[in-house]
């Protein structure tokens, strides 16, 4: 249960597109990565039935999930487990979150269970400084329950064409949330992913993304590097299994850009 008087906690961040291979479960692992390399604590919740982000992070044993923390109201001690990289914790997930969806229509605080599972007291025995959701390739409930119990959302944008064409929908959808049930939610950023600096393309849905969302997009870009997309078959992040890597040198930059933002230069 939620505690109403409890202090500010950790920040909390929505990653979230409903377009699929956006690169949306890799930022998740891999700014969490950059972020304890930076010495702050981070929570992951993989809230993807498909569970990529624990199955990228080496969680294979996986006896409460994000499901049970939602339908079951259980202890978030119980639930959490920590990964190989220090300071660095997960909420895992299976497949049985799929059905999540239909089991919590009937409830009527359907859309803030997840805000007051993250806010129970028993949060402040970890001492997270931040907590990221890995959120489905979708708008539905799952994704309205983070972006209620978050304070910002951050986007993951494709550097190919269409891209800028999907984000109108998530753009209502934070729009409606903030209407109507949580008015502080803001846009985190808008970070290109995939990017390649030879392609007009890519430079194109840049210079776009720039002229329509100005301040909002990151000026870190990730490229399309083979070794950010090797990580995951050895479940680890781009920055422990190639940390010279471009793409983990990427991730590093726009950690650094969003703690340069919340707390000035670090």
């Amino acid at each position: 249960m939620s505690d109403p008087v409890r202090g500010s906690g950790p920040k909390i961040i929505a990653i979230a597109n409903q377009k699929g291979g956006v690169g949306k479960t890799t930022t998740t692992i891999n700014l969490a990565a950059a972020l304890v390399e930076e010495g702050v604590r981070v929570l992951l919740v993989d809230l993807d039935p498909q569970g990529n982000a624990s199955t990228g992070l080496g969680v294979d044993d996986r006896p409460l999930t994000t499901y049970d923390l939602l339908v079951d109201d259980i202890d978030l001690s119980d639930v959490i487990q920590m990964v190989d990289q220090e300071g660095l914790g997960i909420i895992p997930a299976t497949v049985d979150l799929s059905s999540a969806d239909m089991e919590l229509m009937a409830n009527e605080k359907r859309s803030f269970l997840l805000h007051d599972a993250l806010r129970q007291t028993a949060m402040d025995q970890f001492d997270w400084d931040y907590i990221l959701i890995d959120c489905p390739p979708s708008l539905n409930l799952l994704t309205v329950n983070a972006m209620v119990a978050s304070h910002s959302v951050m986007i993951p944008l494709q550097s190919e064409f269409f891209a800028l064409e999907g984000l109108s929908q998530l753009m209502l959808t934070v729009r409606e949330v903030r209407q109507t049930a949580n008015p502080d939610l803001r846009i985190e950023g808008v970070v290109l992913t995939m990017f390649d600096a030879r392609n007009n393309l890519s430079q194109q849905v840049e210079e776009d993304a720039r002229a329509n969302l100005g301040d909002l997009v990151y000026e870190t870009r990730i490229p399309r590097n083979v070794r950010v997309s090797e990580a995951p078959s050895f479940a680890q992040p781009v920055l422990q299994y190639d940390p010279t890597s471009k793409g983990a040198e990427a991730y590093r930059s726009l950690a650094r850009e969003m703690l340069d933002k919340h707390f000035g230069a670090v």
